[in-house]
Parts: C-alpha cells; sequence; structure tokens
C-alpha cells in the first residue's frame, strides 16, 4: 500500500496523490510511505524512483544494522524499531532527498502511523518541510524503546528488592533472560545512536539550526538510552553477583552443618567399631552394666564436642 502527503507551493495539504501526479503537481515538498508494499508497489522503487541498486537490496533484503548511506541527490537511511512483545527489529527504511521523503517497511509500525498522524492533525507543522517529517519517524521510532527499558527497569527493581534464598533460582533464570535482552536492545541502540551523531556532524543534510536542535533532542534521548542499558546490564551483574553469594553461603552454611555430624560420630562409630570386633577377651563384654556405661560415654563425648563447637562459634554460621 502506497500513501503520499504534500505541501503544494500555495503552503496547501494535499494527501493520497499517485505517484503519475508528482510530476505535475506544484509541490514543495511530498512523502510517500511504501506500507507492507506488494512485489509491484516494490518495483517501484527502481522503476519509478531509480534509487540505487544497493539502496534498493538493503530495502529486500535482510534486516541491515541501522546506517546512512549518500546517494546522488539523495541520503538513504535504515533505522531499526522494536516490537515491544518479543523485542524482534523491524526495519525501517527511508530516503531523503531535496524535496521528498520515500519510507518503505514490510511491517505494520505504529511509530509511521503515530508521524503520520500527527502531520494529518497538526496544521502548524505543515510549513516545517520533509524534514521535519524525518524527525518525527525517527523520534517515534525512538520513543518506543523507552516503555520497553522501563519495564525492564521496574522488573529488576523488584528482584532486587526481594531477592531471597527461596526465589534465588528463579531469580537467576530470570536475570540471564534479562542481560540477553538488554544485549539485543543495545545492538539496535548503539548503532542508532551512531547514526543520529553522523546525522548531527553531517555536511551534505544541510539542517538548520532549529533542524539542528530537533534532532539533537533525539540524539539526547538514545544516549540516555544507551545509559539506561549500561546501568541495567551492571544492576543484573550485581543480582547474579548476590545470587551466587547467596549460594555460596547455603553451600557453606550446609557443608559446616554436615561437618559438625561427621565430627560427632567420627569417635562414637570408633567405639561402636571397637566394640563389635566381638574378641573372646574383651573383658568389657562381660560387664554387668557395660552396654549403659559406654552409652554414657558416647553420650558425653558428644555432648562435650557439641559444647567445644559452640564455643569456636561453628553454630554461629548464618543458615539462609
Amino acid at each position: 500500500m502506497l500513501r503520499t502527503i504534500g505541501m503544494t507551493n500555495a503552503d496547501e495539504m494535499i494527501f493520497d496523490f499517485r505517484l503519475e501526479e508528482i510530476e505535475s503537481l506544484p509541490l514543495k515538498w511530498y512523502w510517500v510511505d511504501f506500507d507492507r508494499p506488494s512485489e509491484e508497489e516494490s518495483e517501484l522503487l527502481r522503476s519509478y524512483f531509480d534509487f540505487h541498486p544497493l539502496a534498493i537490496e538493503d530495502c529486500l533484503g535482510r534486516l541491515q544494522r541501522p546506517k546512512m548511506d549518500y546517494y546522488d541527490g539523495y541520503t538513504f537511511f535504515v533505522l531499526h524499531s522494536i516490537c515491544s512483545d518479543d523485542l524482534e527489529a523491524e526495519e525501517l527504511n527511508m530516503f531523503l532527498g531535496k524535496n521528498f521523503i520515500v519510507t518503505f517497511h514490510r511491517g505494520k509500525l505504529q511509530e509511521m502511523e503515530k508521524a503520520r498522524e500527527l502531520i494529518l492533525t497538526t496544521s502548524k507543522t505543515w510549513d516545517q518541510g520533509h524534514k521535519f517529517i524525518t524527525y518525527q519517524i525517527i523520534d517515534k521510532v525512538v520513543d518506543q524503546y523507552f516503555p520497553i527499558l522501563y519495564n525492564i527497569e521496574d522488573h529488576l527493581d523488584e528482584i532486587d528488592e526481594e531477592l531471597s534464598p527461596r526465589t534465588v533460582h528463579l531469580s537467576m533464570d530470570y536475570v540471564f533472560e534479562v542481560r540477553s535482552d538488554l544485549l539485543r536492545l543495545r545492538r539496535t541502540i548503539f548503532p542508532m545512536r551512531e547514526l543520529l551523531y553522523r546525522m548531527l556532524n553531517s555536511q551534505r543534510l544541510h539542517f538548520s539550526q532549529q533542524e539542528q536542535a530537533y534532532f539533537s533532542d533525539v540524539y539526547d534521548h538514545l544516549i540516555r538510552l544507551g545509559d539506561m542499558i549500561d546501568s541495567n546490564r551492571e544492576l543484573t551483574a550485581d543480582i547474579r553477583d548476590s545470587q551466587l553469594s547467596i549460594n555460596s553461603n547455603r553451600m557453606n552454611s550446609i557443608m559446616t552443618t554436615l561437618t559438625i555430624i561427621s565430627s560427632i560420630f567420627i569417635p562414637l562409630t570408633f567405639i561402636v567399631g571397637v566394640y563389635g570386633m566381638n574378641f573372646d577377651h574383651m573383658p568389657e563384654l562381660h560387664w554387668r552394666h557395660g552396654y549403659l556405661i559406654v552409652i554414657i560415654v558416647m553420650a558425653l563425648i558428644a555432648l562435650s564436642m557439641i559444647v567445644w563447637f559452640k564455643k569456636k562459634g561453628w553454630f554461629g554460621i548464618d543458615k539462609t
């Protein structure tokens, strides 16, 4: 589906005109949006607009890294939108010329709908030109990143506050998932930040001072997003270290308990082993109260060892 918007020399907006009418219409600038185009519509990138084959290949090919390429008469951009449900990146291609902007995307993008709705409903933005539309599109794409990171940040804060031995295994699994999600976001947001930096320092885009301010604001948002990703990755590392520390403390507690039990039973096992040999010439075996005496001795040994371990502080180790 192709959607068109244009501004005439009389400062009037026109919508949904055909591509064949572009040459005949008195247009200051126009925007053509290839929204989930068919093969025939995609062919118009070559047959009508005569864009460079490499740019067309990037549009029709696999997911490209966010980038900016210069061609004769226009600049080609690759942007990434992110789906909030599965964090899958959706490519958005954009051609920015002297008096036109052409966008191409295979999936339905909410960012494009929001940018188009803003242009349709806010007449005061009409006279700001097609570069302002470029800003609106990029700004809406970047704004969609924030709710995703805010959601991740809130979940990490909850895990950090409620971290306990009972939830440590569930938390560890989630933390590794979050680290993977943050890495995927990083692969999109950091190249987008580099793209905006190149745009702001480009000598070929010829931004006015006002346009420079708009794109600088988007760049500031991307810097903030990058800082959020780094801080959240550090938080996941801290949670992971805390979880490993909890596991280590639990293991130390278990080993201490087993060591105490084993230490108490070693002398008792020795006594039982000695009197279990059943030699004929063992006088203690024929004592009337020998069994009771041995039991009492074993109990005293166990009790004295427990008291000794307690004085040594072994029972003071945190069992959590």
